[in-house]
C-alpha cells in the first residue's frame, strides 16, 4: 500500500476506494502496537523474531493464540517485515495440504535463488485437521519456512504435539479499555484514520471501548461505521461530528447506562447477587444482561457466580461450586460472545440450587473466635512429630490415628483447651444435600468429643 494511500484523507463518500479503517490503522512498528506489553518485552522470542534476531540456531516459528483483535495479524507482518522476509498468507478455513505443500516449494526457491526466508502466515490453525497440520512439519523442522500461525483456541488441545515443540507459544490478552481508547482517538486524528475529518463525542467513545471488549479490530469497524451513519445525517459540517446515537445505530447496540467504575456498576451487581440468592432466574439473568450489553468483563462476573456458589448454596448443592468455577475457567478460555452462554447456565444452576449458608456463618464464626483471641496451643499430640526431638517434648504422643477407629471416627480432642467446650460453628441447615449432613454431624461431633450433643 503506497505512502500517498495511507494519507489520504477519510472521506468516506469514496470509502470504498479504501481498505477498511482496521487495516489502514495497522500499525507499521512495535512503537505503535497496542498492548501485549510481555509478549514483545526486549528480549522475548516474539520481540527477538519481529527484530530479525533468530540467534545462532536461525528464527523460530511460533503459535499466536489469543482472542479475535488482539493483534495476531499485525505481528505476523511484523515478523514477516523483518529483514526481508517473503510473506505468504494462508487462512486454514479454505486452504488445504496443497496450498501448504505448494507455499513449502516456492520456500526453497525463494532461499536458494535469492537467499531470502519465507515466512507463512496461518490464520485460524486449529481449523486445520492432524493430518493437515503434518504437512507443516517437514517445513517448520527444516526451517524451510517461518511458521507464524494463530488460533483462538486452546493450542494444547487443538494443535498436534509435534507442531507445538518446534514453535514458541506466545499468548496474546485481549486489550485493556485504555489501549481500546488510545486506539479509537488516534484512528479519528491519524492521516491513515479518519484524518481529522470528524470528531467524536464522549459518551460516543465510551460506547465505542465497552462494545469493543478488548477487541481492535471491532472498535475500529465500530468507528468507521459510525462515520457512516454521521456523514449521512450531517454531511454539511465539517468536522462531522460522531455523536451516541450515531454509534448506537452503527453497531445496533443501545448504550446501556452503565459506569463500571461508578454506582450503576455496583447496584446492578449487588441486584445479580442478590437474585440469585433469592432464586428469580429471570432477575439474575436480566442483570447478566445489563453487565454484559455495558461492557463489563465476563471474568469478574464469573467471579461473583464463584462467589455465590459458596456464600448462598454451599454444601445444600455442591455442585453448584463445580459448575461456577468451571464456568469462570471457560470465560477465561473463549471470551465474549460465547461466554454468555458458560454465564447464563452457571447463573440458572445458582438461582435454582436449594439455598444454605451454613458454611459462610461458619467460616465466619470461626474467624470471629480467632480476631477475639480464643486460640490457645495446639494439643501435644496433634503436633507434628517427624522431626529430630519432637518425641522428647512429647508431640504426637497419645494421638490416636482414626482409620484404626470404628467408622474412621474415635473419641479425640482437635481443639485447643480453650475451645473445647465453645466451639460451635456449623448447623447444617435442611434444605438440599446439606439435609442428611446435619444428623451425620452430629453424630460425629458426639463420637469425637465423647458426649453427646
Amino acid at each position: 500500500m503506497s505512502d500517498d494511500l495511507f494519507a489520504a484523507s477519510a472521506d468516506l463518500a469514496s470509502a470504498d476506494t479504501l481498505p477498511p479503517l482496521a487495516v489502514r490503522m495497522r500499525p507499521r512498528s512495535l512503537d505503535e502496537v497496542r498492548g501485549q506489553r510481555d509478549v514483545l518485552r526486549v528480549g522475548s522470542p516474539l520481540r527477538r523474531l519481529i527484530e530479525g534476531a533468530g540467534g545462532a540456531a536461525g528464527p523460530v516459528s511460533a503459535i499466536l493464540w489469543g482472542p479475535p483483535g488482539t493483534g495476531k495479524t499485525t505481528l505476523a507482518h511484523l515478523v514477516a517485515g523483518a529483514t526481508g522476509r517473503k510473506f505468504v498468507e494462508l487462512s486454514a478455513i479454505n486452504a488445504g495440504v496443497k496450498d501448504v505443500r505448494l507455499v513449502l516449494d516456492q520456500a526453497v526457491r525463494e532461499k536458494s535463488l535469492y537467499g531470502r526466508d519465507t515466512l507463512l502466515f496461518l490464520d485460524e490453525i486449529h481449523r486445520f485437521s492432524k493430518a493437515q497440520q503434518d504437512a507443516l512439519l517437514p517445513g517448520v523442522e527444516n526451517r524451510t519456512i517461518i511458521l507464524v500461525a494463530a488460533t483462538t483456541e486452546n493450542p494444547s488441545f487443538s494443535i498436534i504435539a509435534p507442531l507445538l515443540s518446534r514453535s514458541v507459544l506466545v499468548t496474546l490478552t485481549s486489550l485493556t479499555d485504555a489501549d481500546v481508547q488510545d486506539l479509537v482517538t488516534d484512528a479519528v486524528a491519524d492521516q491513515r484514520g479518519l484524518a481529522g475529518d470528524f470528531t467524536l463525542a464522549e459518551d460516543a467513545l465510551d460506547h465505542l471501548v465497552r462494545m469493543a471488549g478488548g477487541d481492535a479490530r471491532r472498535s475500529l469497524t465500530a468507528l468507521e461505521a459510525s462515520a457512516g451513519v454521521a456523514l449521512d445525517r450531517d454531511p454539511s459540517t465539517k468536522p462531522t461530528p460522531i455523536t451516541l446515537p450515531d454509534v448506537e445505530q452503527a453497531i445496533a447496540t443501545a448504550a446501556v447506562r452503565y459506569d463500571k467504575t461508578g454506582d450503576q456498576h455496583y447496584d446492578v451487581a449487588s441486584a445479580f447477587i442478590k437474585s440469585m440468592r433469592g432464586s428469580d432466574v429471570d432477575a439474575a439473568l436480566h442483570y447478566l444482561a445489563r453487565m454484559l450489553e455495558a461492557g463489563e468483563d465476563p471474568r469478574f462476573i464469573a467471579r461473583r457466580v464463584v462467589i455465590s456458589a459458596s456464600e448462598e448454596i454451599g454444601m445444600a448443592d455442591p455442585t453448584a461450586l463445580q459448575t461456577a468455577v468451571a464456568a469462570m475457567h471457560a470465560v477465561a478460555q473463549i471470551g465474549m460472545p460465547e461466554a454468555r452462554l458458560v454465564l447464563a447456565q452457571a447463573v440458572v444452576h445458582n438461582c435454582l440450587a436449594p439455598k444454605s449458608n451454613a458454611t459462610y456463618a461458619a467460616i465466619n464464626a470461626a474467624i470471629a473466635d480467632v480476631r477475639a483471641g480464643k486460640l490457645g496451643a495446639v494439643p501435644a499430640h496433634l503436633r507434628g512429630s517427624s522431626y529430630s526431638g519432637a518425641g522428647e517434648l512429647g508431640h504426637g504422643k497419645g494421638y490416636r490415628y482414626s482409620h484404626d477407629e470404628p467408622n474412621a471416627v474415635g473419641h479425640q480432642q482437635f481443639l485447643p483447651d480453650a475451645l473445647v467446650d465453645s466451639a460451635d460453628y456449623y448447623h447444617a441447615s435442611d434444605r438440599g444435600w446439606e439435609a442428611t449432613l446435619g444428623a451425620r454431624w452430629d453424630s460425629l461431633r458426639s463420637t469425637i468429643r465423647g458426649r453427646q450433643m
